[in-house]
């Protein structure tokens, strides 16, 4: 197996999208979960469809959506041209793509965590005068710890494979938005480039076995404790 400087890059650049997409997303991913889990708030259905919809559509159609939106005649055009921000054809863009791909799965393995808490617990914490800050702190984060974990792995997962909404808004430029995915499609797309895609490929399976190592090994540190 052979690399080229320019499969490294790809490598580079999908562990960097992969990363950003889920440290970023975490945080939107816990409030959401955590709004569909334990609270009543109006439009909770309409909101849950909105968060899972990324799941159900094509990724190539999530890719077009977000190039209306982000682009330069789209609906955020003028606030991104006032504060001279560029989103398509970027690592950013990249990061936004397998971000929106990935939320759903991140949720929905934050929720199914939270809706395994014995309401009990919080229901003592209520009793002794925890506030609803105080609860999330001291009782929910502690015992969805390895429902997050998992989701992180999932979406992590997902980033590193992301290909669909990632070519429409990021397109396929090496060294600058192409990840491991976009230069196997190139590779198949080049004659004699067969050899170079199968070389990625296992990169690919072996990165994405790796992280769930990882990912069974953390969950493992968190049932001893």
């Amino acid at each position: 197996m052979s690399l080229t400087p320019q499969d490294i890059q790809a490598i580079i650049l999908s562990l960097k999208v992969a990363t950003a997409a889920t440290l970023l997303s975490l945080p939107l991913g816990f409030a959401a979960a955590y709004l569909l889990v334990f609270t009543r708030i109006p439009g909770r259905a309409a909101l849950e469809g909105v968060v899972n919809l990324p799941l159900v559509l094509p990724p190539v159609v999530v890719g077009y959506l977000l190039l209306l939106l982000f682009g330069q005649s789209g609906s955020l055009g003028p606030v991104l041209r006032f504060f001279d921000l560029r989103i398509i054809f970027t690592l950013k863009g990249a990061v936004i793509a397998s971000a929106v791909v990935g939320f759903p799965l991140l949720v929905r393995s934050i929720r199914i965590g939270m809706e395994g808490i014995d309401e009990q617990y919080l229901q003592a914490a209520r009793t002794l005068g925890a506030r609803w800050w105080d609860s999330l702190y001291s009782v929910i984060l502690p015992l969805s710890g390895r429902a997050v974990l998992a989701g992180m792995t999932l979406m992590f997962a997902r980033s590193l494979g992301e290909f669909g909404a990632t070519i429409i808004l990021a397109g396929n430029i090496p060294g600058v938005t192409q990840t491991i995915p976009l230069a196997i499609y190139e590779y198949t797309n080049t004659p004699g480039g067969d050899s170079m895609a199968l070389s990625l490929c296992l990169v690919s399976i072996g990165l994405s076995f790796l992280v769930l190592l990882v990912s069974e090994a953390s969950a493992r540190s968190f049932r001893r404790r």
